[in-house]
């Protein structure tokens, strides 16, 4: 029987319409119905491609006795953080208060006016491992609710106390451009150390032998590497610029990375990138061709250009809608079973291939007839010192690839959500600027033309798309991510719509979710409805944060523009944030690139394009810190010298004369 759930749009709410469990959508019926019973709140927070979210829907949403526990005791309320980051935000806090640490699925309790008094992550249906099960915790609630409910109040009023104390305390937000909003100035903030301290722990956490940093599980987390490119590229150190790389070229050997398929999954279980969580997200595919495109650009290694291409193939091929949109992930299941759709027996490899390409095949990529992962392989090549920048296999890779998309069907989560389209069309800039392929800025100015379509209204973006319908307006990161898409395509076109656009979208989440108070960005604004706290999330996770895009953004939108209000609000962004990452700057790496980008300005490039060539090719050639101009026609500044493609160079404060070479010294910085 279909349950409250049926009528919504997101695939996660959806996957739940027919549980025995009377769920509700996030709503203020759900919340009055439990004032007018008395009754608590369980709220559940998943998404559609979490394999733990799978697992507890399965044991515990499907069963009926739990599912009468629910519907009789509880108003039970299930929210997709994808739609709902506000929601997420504010109980991912509490849920790591009780537990010390979070993830999904999210269990919460709480009153009908929103103040929870229990926490967790996943249950079992019945105790087992330590862990108490979700039906005995029922119960158990159920029983301090009849008889100790002063006490769960009161409980609950302590814990939305405790939150609330987490606010920040007033600074002075006075905007000028010689003093940042707590007194720093840039030159103060550089000469803090706060750059080499996140250098420091970055080279401390390395692994030398695998990549990455730390020990298992392993993200890929490319805003790190992103910052240790752009700091080895601009102080010319060798080992931010190794770490970067190895840690690259191992992900790609690894079993993160499809072999088959391409694209990466979420993350590694061990530590060498070998064993992943098999779902695949839009925002890492983004952030990984961001990665892998610098990278080769700092480098010239071409392998890793390959892997950018070959990841937005990934995308364009299985991820990408009729209209240019970018779906959001795909799951890690597939026939109830964990990575099922992407392990290999020896025996399947033979029978398709035939023995002898099949055993080279195997041979190549690791498949043994021991396994790697439950009896079966994970294809790899982490056993070979290869570049891999060609595949020696490509046929029978296609040929496996083939045969696997009719050997298990993988979910596919099509909402489209404005912020992680935002990421992608940054990406397919870069790729663009580095490859001088017009394929790639082709996908993204058509995916923005899909936000500007259906996601957004006069200057206000909304979350997601789906079924000819956006949800709720839009958050911080929704602003942040389009202006900084929308800057990546002035970069790549110097198209000055995409310049005014930038703007204007900046200029909205300023006036939105400004703390004119206390410094920084709030997650959500006015047009959003109201909860317990309002967050203002400043620490990078699997994603930058939008306080620290929003510098980035600022800072660009002060050079490219020279606008006061963008100049001042990015040296109060700037500060507000150095006050938050003094204490663990490798959290911060997205603010410590928009530092670098405020403290060294790109160089600036104007070149006078000869008919012979063309933007695409020019801009392959050219650095990736700039701000590069192509002009097609002469003017009165920029004339061509000898009739051939001329180059305008201008550094610290000074201009060098017109060339028809490029500069060597503009390629390596």
């Amino acid at each position: 029987m279909k349950n409250r759930l049926n009528n919504e749009s997101s695939p996660y709410l959806l996957q739940h319409s027919n549980n025995p469990v009377n769920w509700f959508p996030w709503c203020r019926q759900a919340f009055e119905l439990a004032a007018q019973n008395t009754k608590p709140i369980f709220l559940s927070i998943g998404y559609s491609t979490c394999h733990w979210c799978h697992v507890m829907a399965h044991e515990s949403f499907e069963n009926k006795e739990i599912a009468d526990i629910l519907n009789e005791h509880f108003i039970s309320v299930k929210v997709d953080r994808e739609e709902r980051p506000d929601i997420d935000a504010v109980y991912m806090s509490v849920c790591q208060a009780f537990t010390g640490s979070g993830g999904w699925p999210m269990s919460i309790f709480m009153t009908a006016d929103q103040k929870p008094f229990f926490a967790g992550s996943y249950f079992p249906p019945v105790s087992r491992h330590g862990m108490i099960g979700f039906k005995e915790l029922l119960l158990t609630i159920v029983k301090q609710w009849n008889e100790q409910r002063s006490s769960l109040l009161t409980s609950a009023d302590h814990i939305l106390s405790a939150l609330l104390k987490q606010s920040d305390v007033p600074i002075d937000v006075t905007h000028n451009s010689s003093a940042a909003s707590n007194g720093h100035t840039l030159q103060q903030m550089i000469d803090s150390g706060i750059l080499q301290q996140a250098i420091t722990i970055f080279a401390q956490d390395f692994d030398s032998e695998n990549g990455g940093f730390g020990s298992a599980p392993k993200f890929p987390l490319p805003h790190n590497l992103l910052f240790l490119l752009l700091y080895a590229l601009l102080f010319h150190e060798e080992a931010p610029l190794h770490q970067a790389v190895l840690t690259l070229k191992q992900m790609r050997k690894g079993g993160i990375f499809d072999q088959i398929g391409y694209g990466f999954s979420r993350y590694s279980t061990d530590d060498c990138f070998l064993v992943p969580h098999f779902e695949k997200m839009l925002y890492d595919n983004a952030l990984l061709i961001l990665a892998y495109a610098s990278a080769y650009k700092a480098t010239g290694d071409s392998s890793l250009l390959t892997v950018a291409m070959q990841t937005a193939d990934y995308v364009f091929r299985e991820m990408t809608g009729a209209d240019g949109q970018f779906f959001s992930a795909q799951d890690a299941d597939s026939e109830g079973a964990e990575g099922k759709y992407y392990v290999w027996t020896r025996k399947e490899i033979n029978r398709i291939l035939g023995s002898a390409k099949g055993s080279a095949f195997c041979s190549y990529y690791g498949i043994t007839d021991q396994g790697n992962f439950e009896g079966s392989s994970i294809p790899n090549l982490l056993h070979s010192d290869n570049d891999h920048s060609t595949d020696l296999f490509e046929e029978e890779r296609k040929q496996l690839y083939e045969y696997r998309r009719h050997r298990a069907q993988l979910h596919l989560d099509d909402k489209v959500l404005t912020s992680w389209n935002a990421l992608m069309i940054s990406a397919l800039s870069t790729l663009y600027r580095v490859s001088g392929k017009p394929c790639y800025l082709e996908a993204a100015k058509k995916s923005q033309t899909f936000i500007e379509k259906h996601l957004s209204k006069d200057n206000i973006l909304y979350v997601s798309y789906r079924n000819n319908k956006h949800s709720s307006h839009g958050f911080l990161d929704d602003y942040a991510y389009d202006t900084m898409a929308l800057l990546s395509l002035y970069d790549a076109t110097g198209n000055p719509a995409f310049l005014a656009s930038a703007q204007s979208i900046c200029l909205e989440a300023m006036q939105q979710f400004a703390d004119k108070s206390y410094g920084g960005y709030f997650l959500y604004g006015p047009k959003n409805s109201p909860l317990i706290t309002r967050p203002k999330e400043t620490y990078d996770g699997a994603l930058p944060s939008g306080n620290s895009v929003m510098a980035y953004c600022l800072v660009r939108l002060s050079q490219l523009t020279t606008k006061d209000i963008f100049k001042q609000a990015a040296d109060a962004q700037l500060a507000f944030l150095s006050s938050k990452a003094i204490h663990y700057p490798a959290g911060y790496c997205m603010y410590l690139i928009a530092l670098l980008y405020s403290a060294y300005p790109p160089q600036k490039i104007t070149v006078l394009c000869s008919p012979k060539e063309s933007a695409g090719e020019l801009l392959s050639k050219l650095p990736l810190y700039a701000d590069i101009r192509i002009l097609e026609q002469e003017t009165e500044a920029y004339r061509l010298l000898n009739n051939k493609t001329t180059y305008y160079v201008c550094k610290n404060y000074t201009c060098l004369p017109p060339t028809n070479e490029i500069p060597a010294s503009i390629l390596h910085t």
